[in-house]
């Protein structure tokens, strides 16, 4: 139980591995004009590596969330850890329903809403000031973010991405 409190630094590693091989492999890729999901489209060069990428790193996501509510120590806690669990199934859906894909859109923009708003749950529901502050502004960054004109998608997804990182740090740290 309590080397689950690293799994969301774990996930957040593993992702970023899986998406320097696939890039490794489309060369075309640009941050700049871009999403992250198009490593994984059908017109990529081995887009099964970013698809099972996202699947893998689910499963760290989901792990993070069980550690959230297992050491919960009230209701709201519970219920944020609870919405970090849905994100992580949104997160494996991304990988199965790739960019090009209907649901694909969906399912992506799921996964940072429910990841955001567990976020903001669980740190409204915690005692710990750094924890319950560090989420208010993370989540005041990430709808800001939403709000920012950005050159591509993929620089959207890598702050909001970032942010999610950062929330799994302070919590592997303070909670």
């Amino acid at each position: 139980m309590r080397h689950l409190k690293y799994s969301g630094i774990a996930g957040a590693v593993v992702y970023w591995l899986f998406v320097a091989w696939s890039i490794s492999r489309n060369p075309w890729f640009s941050f700049w004009e871009n999403a992250l999901s198009d490593l994984g489209t059908a017109g990529a060069n081995s887009p099964w590596i970013y698809n099972y990428g996202l699947m893998i790193t689910a499963a760290f996501v989901l792990a993070f969330s069980i550690h959230i509510i297992l050491s919960a120590g009230n209701k709201l806690q519970t219920v944020g850890g609870a919405y970090i669990s849905i994100s992580a199934i949104f997160l494996a859906l991304i990988g199965v329903f790739p960019g090009g894909t209907r649901p694909h859109t969906f399912v992506s923009t799921y996964f940072f809403v429910q990841f955001f708003l567990g976020m903001l749950i669980y740190g409204v529901g915690s005692k710990d000031k750094a924890i319950r502050y560090g989420s208010l502004l993370l989540f005041a960054l990430a709808l800001l973010g939403t709000f920012l004109h950005w050159p591509s998608v993929a620089l959207i997804e890598t702050y909001e991405i970032a942010l999610i990182a950062v929330f799994t740090l302070l919590v592997a740290i303070k909670g």
